[in-house]
Formats: structure tokens, sequence, C-alpha cells
């Protein structure tokens, strides 16, 4: 009697010293994406049809809530229209993909036929699993889902890091430890249709997280690549089969055809004052040896008794950059030399600029990755200054370019070589 008694009081007790909940909100309304945010996707990769939301799946991307989230129970219905269809929730989301990729570091709730309710990170994003561990993963204990064309609910409760879904009535799938416990909650574009309905999460209260463990915030940056097309762009006849489009990365051949460069570049249609600028960039082509000049620490080059550039083997993928506002000289390089990305190629080399003028367009330091990998640049441009950070690195700090126009469009140089950029993002600054 007594035990039952003790049971019966600790039952309470573990009740009332639950984190209390508040009142459900509706993310979303049945009506419209208000309250919602298409990061990297084109205009109707997700859409509202009949109290749905309904993503294409392509390209691959993401829709994320406009809020952070951090303690709550979120339930939804999902549904796949087709056999194998693929898509995913996200939670602990960051604001924008991590580099080169259609993704965000989160946590990823997969919603994918033959594969209902198993959580890991993605994107560098770490946990431990709990439920039936595999490469990393937390699977789940039983198969609850339904097969496509009927709908499915799931429950996640998120609490300090831990993570516990229900499918279909059922708690199958755990995990501890997210390296984020606060973020925005996404869905993912997956190349294939998913429906979506009835999201509404219970907040329940703060535990007052750290930095180090809440998303990166929304800072304002709005994609200018829809990843299907160049809607927003100058497209030329001459671009043609040369600059692509697919999957969220513009592809670029590096034979576009024109009267000159300038023709061959792509440019977007809006021009820009003062910005923020990301892109991610890559150069895929198989390195081969080639001469590098060498450059003095003045942005000279240097030259041999007869007069010719010295240079020295190195290995090269290539050549591309990106125009800030309308000015082929004013071009963040992109490039296999010492000198490193960023480099202001165009002031560098103008003898008629101030010897400072010519010095901060080259390289603090080389920040690029190893060829054939992606790369991130985030270029701030302020009046007539630029600074340029590369993968986390400042490599032009407060650089003055003399005679910039004070607004102009963006560029992807054509250079006569390969080049891949994705995830465009830019905030425009008053």
């Amino acid at each position: 009697m007594f035990c039952r008694a003790l049971a019966f009081v600790v039952a309470i007790l573990a009740i009332a010293l639950a984190p209390a909940a508040d009142s459900p909100i509706a993310l979303f309304n049945g009506r419209d994406l208000s309250g919602w945010v298409n990061v990297n996707c084109a205009p109707d990769t997700f859409a509202v049809r009949d109290g749905m939301i309904v993503t294409t799946g392509k390209p691959r991307g993401f829709l994320r809530t406009d809020k952070m989230y951090e303690n709550y129970v979120l339930e939804l219905d999902w549904k796949h229209v087709s056999k194998g269809g693929n898509s995913g929730l996200f939670v602990h989301a960051d604001a924008l993909p991590q580099v080169g990729a259609p993704y965000p570091y989160a946590v990823e709730v997969q919603v994918m036929d033959g594969d209902h309710g198993s959580m890991f990170g993605i994107r560098g994003m770490t946990v431990t699993p709990l439920s039936k561990p595999k490469n990393r993963r937390a699977t789940p204990t039983e198969d609850r889902a339904k097969p496509a064309g009927e709908w499915n609910h799931y429950r996640l409760v998120s609490q300090d890091g831990t993570l516990e879904l229900a499918v279909n009535g059922t708690v199958v799938t755990k995990l501890k430890d997210c390296s984020h416990v606060k973020g925005y909650v996404a869905l993912e574009a997956e190349l294939s249709e998913c429906h979506f309905r009835n999201i509404r999460l219970t907040p329940r209260p703060s535990s007052n997280p750290p930095a180090d463990k809440v998303a990166m915030a929304d800072e304002g940056f709005t994609s200018i690549f829809d990843g299907l097309d160049f809607a927003g762009w100058k497209y030329r006849d001459g671009h043609k089969g040369h600059w692509t489009a697919k999957d969220g990365v513009i592809h670029y051949d590096g034979k576009a055809e024109g009267r000159n460069a300038v023709d061959k570049d792509l440019w977007t249609e809006k021009e820009y004052g003062d910005f923020l600028l990301v892109c991610d960039w890559r150069l895929p082509s198989e390195p081969k040896m080639k001469p590098h000049p060498i450059v003095l620490p003045n942005g000279d080059f240097v030259f041999d008794e007869k007069g010719q550039r010295k240079t020295t083997p190195k290995l090269d993928a290539g050549d591309t950059g990106i125009y800030l506002r309308g000015s082929r000289k004013a071009q963040l390089n992109i490039w296999s030399q010492d000198l490193g990305s960023g480099e202001i190629n165009g002031y560098r080399t103008d003898k008629a600029m101030p010897a400072d003028v010519r010095k901060a367009c080259i390289p603090l330091k080389k920040a690029d990755k190893p060829l054939g990998q992606w790369n991130r640049f985030v270029a701030t441009v302020r009046g007539d200054r630029v600074t340029c950070v590369l993968n986390g690195e400042t490599v032009i700090e407060n650089a003055r370019l003399p005679g910039m126009p004070a607004k102009g469009p963006i560029g992807l140089q054509h250079h006569g070589d390969p080049g891949e950029f994705r995830n465009l993002f830019i905030k425009e600054l008053k």
C-alpha cells in the first residue's frame, strides 16, 4: 500500500515539475505562407493548395519559419503522393544553407517513403542517438508510417537538446545532445512532391541557452537565384547552353558567346548600392600544372632580366570572379593563384592607383579551400569601400576602390574557364 502511495506521489510531483506549456500556435494558417521564409527555392517550390503546404521538391532547398523555437511540442501531418517520395522536417536550423549545400546546419527528422522517422544531424550538427543508433542516426523502434497516398502524423517534443518523435501516436525515435538547441523549424524540398498540413507548435519555457547553442539568425538576406532558372538575371542568347541552372547550382562551361567579354558575363537585372553579398563558389575543373606569376607585397609582378614575368608552376583549376556594382574592375577574383581568392585584380594591377589602394586589394591571407571544394564569400560594399570574408577569414579589409560606381548590378565573370555558383544572397544596406 505504501509503495503504491509513494508511486502516486512521485507521479504527481513529476507532472507538477514538468515544464508548463503555453497555448498551441498555428505555424501554418492554411491560406498562405505568412510566417514562413522561402530561403533558396523557386517561387513555386513551396505553395499553398487546399489547406496544405505543397512542395514540388525542386530545386532542393528549404522553407523555414520566420521565428526561432527552442523547447516545444510540434505536430504536423504529411503525405507523399508517390512511392519512394522524399522530404524532411528540419529543427534547430540556421537561417541560411551551409557552404555549397542546399540545406542548413540542423537536425533532420526524416520524411521519406521507406524511412519514416529517423533523426540525425546534418551539415555539421551533432547529436547522440538513443533509439536503435545506426550510422550516427536515431532510427525508429518500429515502422508506424502509412504508405504513399495516406496521411501520417508526427508529434515531436523538443526539450533542452533532446528530441522525441511519435509517429501516428507511438513514440519511436529519440536522441539527445543536439549541438544547437534553438533554431528555425523548416520543411525540406528534396526532388519529390510532398504535402504538409495542420502544423502547430506548443511552446515550453526557455532554458536560456548560451549563444553557441543557438542557430545562426536571420540577418535580412534575400536570394537572388531561385535554383531553377535565371529569373532576375540578364540572360542572353549567347548564354544558352553555357550558363545553366540545375538543382540550385549555376554551372558555367566557360564558352558563352558574345561580341565582348561583358556580353559573356552573367549580370543581375537589378542594380545595388551598398550591400552585403553571400556567394558560394567552386572551380570544378581537374587541376593541371600551369605557370603562375610571382607577385611582390606591393602588388607588382616580378620580372626577369628580359622583361618577362617570372613564374612558378602551380596546380590550376581555372579563373572566374564576381563583379561589384557593374564594374569589371571592381572584381573579387576567384582563382588558383598563391595570392588567394578575393583579390581585386583590376585595382591591384593599376599602377595609376595610390600604393595603399593597390596593397589593400591583395588578400591578407589565402583562405581558399582545396581546389574543387566549395567556398563562401561574404562581401560588404559600402561607399567606395569593400571588405571580403572568405570561408570565415577576412581577406580584404575596408579596401578603398576610387571611381567604383555608386550603384550597379552584380556580375559573374566569364574568363573562359568553368565555374559553379550557388547560395547567392544579398542584403541591401541603408
